[in-house]
């Protein structure tokens, strides 16, 4: 949303006719860094305002800091037709509507008749919100300046205290809408009963994109991103060596989701793939392209790896007891401990004795860690990374083997490994610091080489 004026001449526009401007829907989130000033940041945990609140701090002077900063967002459209009075007007409005939500929320907080948890939550919705707001209200300003006849979609429920659910909220807001005479913008976030950070967290705006998809019946979702959907994060390996998948299934969508790599939030992808809606990845700067078409049947018709992606921040956990072998349920008794502490594991690997899973190397596991050590005769811990070789059709010999050769050959020890029966994924653990080596070795090898062949 930062690069709106791409947005606008690639996407919006681009070299379509008049009469081929609308039957589309954009949702959108908040601009670059936004909703880490509203919340924390998602990857450092920096503290935003969110946490301000939590702590009984000056949320309000944070809040007109944040002003501040939108209006100077605001001055950086209105080369493309941004009316910047009418902007500055409605985040001012939208702010002030959320101070007082939280003044509220805080003095309720204050009194101790309620639950803390759920107060937090709704802190934490109000807040989430006032990005997409900010965003979708400036696309729909842009758009009608360049032309376009264009309808804003708040899905804050900011102006009404209806008790809609969020499925409700959404089809209560697209009723009687004549798509082909105006192009909707739709705010990523949505006001719902059940609360959509509850389920979804920062996630809600691909989730808000799956829901208005499904109520609709789109013939496809589109989603616009920075790089194309790629063999492997073209941040490590190159523009150039990070080939365009082309067509993948909701398969290896999930199994990237498993290790952070999202191409769509795993509970956004489900309710498409079940009413049988694709999801169309692009790249926002080169429109022309097809992108990637993830599908529910697809498979590769030639034997390949599509995608080469991992993370650097996990720990190999491995419990070894000797009591373990032949012993019925004994790794239930293990998942009953991280089911207590919310940790959900991205690998498991086991012998007789020993049982190794792969966690996120975050607080929750440390915790996790340490309950496991007080239960268990060994508990051994190694910061590790995890690198996969993920493909539609990877099932047959040989594959394998390469993709062991290949790390072998670049001098990358595999430390554990692990793969399904259904065998789309290849998960191999090697020390932290060789990652980005066997990122870029296995795309080199298993991907660009395949693809000039």
């Amino acid at each position: 949303m930062s690069k709106f004026h791409d947005v606008l001449h690639n996407i919006v526009i681009g070299h379509r006719r008049p009469d081929e401007m609308y039957n589309r829907i954009f949702v959108v989130s908040a601009y670059n860094n936004v909703t880490n000033w509203l919340l924390e940041h998602k990857k450092t945990g920096a503290p935003g305002i969110y946490t301000r609140f939590l702590e009984h701090a000056d949320y309000e002077g944070a809040l007109e800091e944040l002003y501040g900063r939108l209006i100077d967002i605001n001055a950086q459209f209105t080369d493309i037709g941004l009316d910047k009075v009418a902007a500055d007007r409605f985040i001012r409005e939208r702010i002030a509507k959320a101070c007082n939500f939280l003044s509220g929320l805080s003095n309720v907080l204050s009194s101790g008749y309620v639950d803390r948890n759920d107060i937090c939550l709704a802190a934490r919705e109000i807040l989430a919100s006032i990005g997409e707001a900010h965003s979708a209200f400036n696309t729909v300003d842009i758009l009608k300046h360049n032309g376009i006849n264009a309808t804003l979609i708040d899905l804050c429920g900011f102006d009404d205290a209806k008790p809609y659910t969020i499925d409700q909220r959404i089809a209560h807001a697209f009723k009687g809408i004549d798509f082909s005479r105006t192009l909707c913008v739709a705010t990523g976030y949505t006001k719902g009963t059940e609360g959509i950070m509850r389920a979804f967290d920062r996630g809600y705006s691909e989730v808000t994109f799956s829901k208005i998809a499904v109520e609709i019946k789109a013939d496809e979702a589109i989603i616009h991103k920075e790089y194309h959907l790629s063999s492997a994060d073209p941040k490590i390996v190159g523009v150039e060596n990070s080939i365009p998948v082309g067509h993948t299934n909701f398969i290896i969508a999930d199994q990237l989701a498993d290790i952070g790599m999202e191409a769509i939030h795993p509970k956004a992808a489900k309710p498409l793939e079940m009413h049988g809606i694709n999801i169309r990845i692009k790249n926002t700067f080169e429109p022309e392209h097809e992108g990637t078409l993830i599908s529910s049947g697809y498979v590769s018709p030639v034997s390949r790896v599509e995608i080469v992606s991992g993370t650097d921040k996990v720990l190999a956990v491995e419990i070894y007891d000797p009591m373990m072998v032949g012993e019925v349920g004994f790794d239930m008794k293990i998942m009953e401990v991280f089911y207590r502490h919310g940790v959900s594991y991205i690998m498991k690997s086991t012998n007789a004795n020993c049982i190794t899973t792969v966690v996120w190397d975050n607080p929750e596991s440390a915790a996790l860690i340490e309950e496991l050590r007080t239960l268990y005769h060994q508990v051994q811990v190694k910061q590790v990374a995890i690198v996969c070789c993920m493909g539609s059709n990877i099932a047959i010999p040989g594959i394998l083997s390469k993709a062991s050769t290949v790390l072998f050959d670049n001098g990358i020890n595999i430390e554990c490994f692990s793969q399904s029966l259904r065998q789309v994924n290849m998960q191999f653990v090697i020390a932290r610091e060789q990652y980005r080596n066997a990122i870029r070795a296995l795309n080199d090898a298993l991907c660009v080489h395949t693809h000039a062949q």
